[in-house]
């Protein structure tokens, strides 16, 4: 069942046009990532999806129903984690989850169990120091306790591992993928890492517009280039000319050379491999490393936004 579904949209702000024409659906119970570079749209489509902005075309849907700018009832759906989560200071943090409930309308009970099993998920049972007191990780892990609050279906969430170490990364994304259980998961990040850690669906926004989209081993496969990498030992002083005798076999498409490593891409890599191998141990090359390359995220996202 789709979630979240967004058809045609567009979103200009006077001159510039900030999403253009985009559409894409967001399967229920996946985790679905948006990248793109700082500025390719992927806030503004977020905003337009909680009913913050209004779209100057198209249409967005959540659980079905029509997201309607400035007073949207789809937000009783949605949980949302903004990228610089913001709190009262001078509260503990179940307090701060008490207030929110309560200003929900939820019973005084209810949010008293569900505050207590959120910050035991997040890590911060038993906490009782103020949240001006807390680090940025800890506040995110807040945030996203705040944000399931009401036991939303489709939870956003925007940036929430950037300005965070690498522990504070892993303790948010180990969470997402907690959360996936029970809530579909979009969050937006430029961290292709994270992506590759915990999504099953990714789409890359570039310009405004969705260039790639679909499962993420589907993509890797459907984009993937055979190459092998070869790392030559640094006192081997022939690099060019070994580069251009690759190029003369009829296996390889192309040969790139960054100082002593060469990436060879082949028409088939399987096949193609022991040829790489022969030609090298011939010529003794005096080989550092050599290793046939697995699609990565990085890779789809430069040949896509290079295009």
């Amino acid at each position: 069942m789709e979630i979240l579904k967004l058809t045609n949209v567009t979103k200009s702000f006077g001159a510039r046009t900030v999403v253009k024409d985009l559409s894409l659906s967001v399967e229920e119970h996946s985790i679905y990532g948006f990248i793109g570079k700082n500025g390719a749209g992927k806030t503004t489509t977020m905003k337009l999806i909680l009913g913050l902005l209004k779209p100057d075309s198209g249409e967005i849907r959540v659980c079905g129903e029509t997201v309607t700018y400035g007073n949207t009832k789809t937000n009783r759906f949605i949980g949302y984690l903004p990228d610089v989560p913001e709190f009262y200071g001078y509260m503990k943090p179940s307090e701060y989850l008490e207030l929110c409930g309560g200003i929900s309308g939820m019973e005084k009970e209810a949010v008293h169990r569900r505050s207590e099993e959120l910050l035991q998920m997040v890590g911060l049972s038993g906490e009782d120091r103020r949240i001006s007191g807390f680090s940025r990780g800890m506040k995110q892990r807040l945030g996203i306790a705040q944000a399931l609050l009401g036991k939303p279906r489709l939870f956003i969430c925007d940036e929430p591992t950037s300005a965070l170490d690498p522990l504070g990364r892993r303790d948010i994304l180990d969470i997402l993928k907690q959360v996936s259980a029970h809530t579909t998961v979009l969050f937006s990040t430029h961290v292709l890492a994270d992506v590759e850690r915990i999504c099953d669906h990714v789409g890359l926004l570039d310009g405004g517009r969705l260039i790639l989209d679909g499962e993420l081993e589907r993509l890797r496969e459907q984009e993937r280039r055979d190459s092998v990498s070869v790392e030559v030992m640094p006192e081997y002083d022939h690099m060019e000319e070994l580069k251009a005798a690759f190029k003369e076999l009829p296996v390889v498409t192309d040969v790139l050379l960054k100082e002593h490593h060469l990436t060879v891409q082949l028409r088939n890599a399987a096949g193609a491999g022991s040829q790489i191998i022969k030609y090298l141990t011939d010529h003794q090359v005096p080989v550092r490393k050599y290793e046939v390359e697995e699609p990565t995220l990085e890779n789809l996202f430069m040949e896509a936004v290079e295009e």
